[in-house]
C-alpha cells in the first residue's frame, strides 16, 4: 500500500482568517477546515506542517507578519492531527531560517539558509524520498510559499503533489488558482490531484 505524508504550508491565520494582515477570502480554507480535517481525524492520519515568522528584518521584503505571539501566527491545523515537530520559515522557500525564530520573546536573527536542517526536519518528520511514495502539499498559497516549497522537496527526490481543493492563490482569485494550477512552472514541480483521488488512496491504505 502506498506510503502518503500531507505537509501544511503556511495555514496560518495571518492568512486564512478575517482580521489577518494577508487575509483574502480563500475557498481552501473551508475545504480544509471542514473536509480535510474531519476526514483525517477520523482515520487518526497526522499530518506534518510548516509555518513562518515573518519578523523583520527580513532583507529584500518589507513584509513584517505571522509575528510569534500574536493572532496572525497561530496555526489553523488542529493539534490532535497534527505531527508535534513543526519547521519554521522566515522566507517563502523553507531552507530560510534564523536564530530565535518562532520565539516570541526574543529578538529575531537575520534570515539564513540551513538546507541540512531541513533535510535532517524532513527525513525523521516525512521520511527519506525512498521511503514515501507520495509527499502531498496543501496550505497557501500556490503561487509563492506552497509552490517553493514543492520546489525544495521535488530537488530532493520526493514525488510531490498538490491537492487541488486544498491550495489557493494570494488574491483569491478562482481564475488565477486554476491558471497556475493546469500550467508550468507548477507542473514541472508537482502533479495536481482531486480530493476524490486521495480520499480512494487514503481509504485503501487504512
Amino acid at each position: 500500500m502506498p506510503h502518503i505524508k500531507i505537509i501544511s504550508v503556511d495555514f496560518q491565520k495571518e492568512f486564512s482568517a478575517k482580521g489577518g494582515l494577508h487575509y483574502r477570502p480563500h475557498p481552501n480554507v473551508d475545504f480544509i477546515k471542514n473536509i480535510l480535517v474531519p476526514f483525517l481525524r477520523k482515520n487518526n492520519i497526522k499530518i506534518a506542517e510548516i509555518v513562518s515568522d515573518y519578523r523583520q528584518p527580513r532583507p529584500g521584503d518589507l513584509d513584517d507578519s505571522t509575528r510569534p505571539g500574536e493572532e496572525g501566527y497561530i496555526s489553523e491545523i488542529p493539534n490532535d492531527i497534527k505531527l508535534k515537530n513543526v519547521w519554521i520559515k522566515c522566507m517563502n522557500s523553507p531552507i530560510w531560517t534564523r536564530k530565535n525564530i518562532g520565539n516570541p520573546n526574543k529578538k529575531p536573527g537575520i534570515p539564513y539558509q540551513e538546507p541540512k536542517a531541513f533535510t535532517k526536519w524532513l527525513n525523521s518528520t516525512i521520511g527519506k524520498p525512498e521511503e514515501v511514495d507520495e509527499v502531498v502539499l496543501i496550505g497557501l498559497t500556490i503561487d509563492c510559499c506552497v509552490f517553493c516549497t514543492a520546489q525544495e522537496l521535488k530537488w530532493r527526490g520526493y514525488n510531490v503533489k498538490i491537492l487541488k481543493e486544498a491550495v489557493d492563490v494570494y488574491s483569491g482569485n478562482p481564475q488565477e488558482t486554476k491558471m497556475i494550477l493546469n500550467n508550468p512552472p507548477l507542473l514541472n514541480w508537482a502533479k495536481v490531484i482531486s480530493w476524490n483521488k486521495l480520499k480512494k488512496t487514503l481509504r485503501g491504505k487504512l
